[in-house]
Order: structure tokens, then sequence, then C-alpha cells
């Protein structure tokens, strides 16, 4: 669950980085593109600042947290936000060989720069899929041991730590889109509002999510392997990522009011 936070300020501009989950991935609109939970927050900054709020979302899926903070970090610190979200490190731990402490290390470096630069920085984990993908419980034991390192090394900064990952509600199923790796509408909506009450911002009621069942039409287990869980190994034995050749999907401060989320 999210960290305290400091008392409530008016935030007016918004600016987020990340992978496919900052993206939205797994929350999609009619049309295809992703909402998600950083799409979201904006709504509700906006609502709470009563009418609209310039956001940009560098986010681009696939991305291993290297690039994320040696490209989207500087890009999104020359916007000049007031407010910086900063989330990484889901797909190194995927990776067969990484190091939890360096990881740890540079996300809070990275939230550290944005601090000094007079951004407020937090950082903000993904939730945990492991108890629904292949080799899930490795996978589970380094996404504990990366969200407690974070929390750790931020403890003691005004540096706010959200942390979804050991969210109580979020390894449920339901949550998850049907590549059971990215959290559907629901799921996100969780996670915006644990960005939200860290922020001490009021939660719009539409980002509370559903708590109806499951009502994805799940594949079998050879579709799902055939359809999701082959291609994504066939990607990382050829170096691929399924964010090549992607570009964020708001690379500006662009001004919009919650209507448009």
């Amino acid at each position: 669950m999210a960290g305290p936070a400091e008392s409530a300020e008016l935030i007016t501009s918004y600016g987020a980085i990340g992978d496919s989950f900052t993206e939205g991935m797994g929350d999609e609109r009619p049309d295809g593109t992703p909402r998600g939970w950083a799409d979201l927050v904006a709504a509700g900054l906006a609502h709470a600042a009563g009418g609209s709020i310039g956001y940009a979302n560098l986010a681009i899926r696939g991305r291993l947290l290297a690039p994320i903070i040696d490209h989207q970090l500087p890009a999104a610190l020359a916007l000049e936000p007031q407010l910086l979200s900063i989330n990484g490190g889901g797909n190194d731990i995927l990776r067969p060989r990484v190091s939890i402490a360096a990881v740890a290390d540079r996300l809070v470096e990275a939230a550290i720069t944005a601090s000094d630069a007079g951004v407020r920085a937090m950082v903000v984990s993904g939730g945990n899929p492991t108890r629904h993908i292949p080799m899930g419980a490795s996978f589970e034991k380094r996404g504990d041991a990366l969200a407690d390192a974070v929390r750790h090394r931020l403890a003691g900064t005004d540096i706010v730590f959200v942390d979804n990952w050991f969210d109580e509600r979020l390894p449920d199923l339901r949550y998850w889109s049907i590549d059971r790796l990215h959290l559907n509408a629901r799921g996100h909506a969780i996670a915006a509002s644990n960005v939200l009450a860290a922020l001490e911002v009021p939660i719009p009621g539409a980002s509370a999510g559903p708590d109806d069942p499951d009502d994805l039409v799940r594949p079998r287990t050879a579709e799902y392997w055939r359809h999701y869980v082959l291609p994504w190994i066939g990607r990382r034995l050829t170096g691929r990522s399924s964010g090549d050749n992607r570009e964020p999907k708001r690379p500006t401060l662009e001004r919009v009011s919650a209507a448009d989320l």
C-alpha cells in the first residue's frame, strides 16, 4: 500500500516514466490505445485542481530500467513537471540474471535526481502477477526483494513509495488482463487509487474499480502458451521488445481535463 505523503498540495502538472505498467497496457480504450493508472491519476489530479493539469506520459512497454532512466528521465525533467512518478524494474526481474540491489539503487537514484531538480518525485511499483505466470514463484521472490529494497532505501526521505506489489488485492487473477502479465481496467484503477491516496488527493468513485467477478473468457493452457508465453520467450531469445520502434503516448505536457482521460 501507499506510504505516507506530505500534506496535500495542489498539483498542476504531472509526468510519468516507466514501462508497460505506466503506459497502461491491459486497460485499453475501445480504439485500442492504452489508458492505465497514470491516466487515471492525471484525471484525479485534474479533478482536484478544479479543471485541468499538464500531463506527460513517456512510458514505453518492454523497457528495462536502464533506458527508462537514461532516456525517459532526462526528457521528463526537461518538461519541468511539478510531480513525477517513476516506475521500472519489472522487466529486469524477468530476465535470467539480475542484481536486485543494482535495480533498487538506480530507481532510488532516479527519484533523488528528480527531487534535487525541484520535482516532487514518487516511485511506484507494479502489481504482483506471479501467481498466474510460468516460473512465477521465482519471479515473486525477486519482486518481493525489490519492493523491500526500494522501501528500505527511501526510508527517511521525502520521496513517496507507492507499493502496489504488496497490495493484497492485486494478485487475484480477476485484476489481470488476458495475458496475465498486465493489470486490467480494475487492476489499474486500484493502482491509481493507491497513488492518489499517497498524494492525499480525493479518489474519484470511478477510480476504485468494480469489485465484480472475473468476466474475461480466458484461454486454455495450450492456447495461452501459444499466444502469450512463447512469443514473449521468442522476443527474449532474439533481443527484441514489444516496445521496439514505439514512441511515448504523451511526450509533452499536454493540458488535459478529467473528461479527456
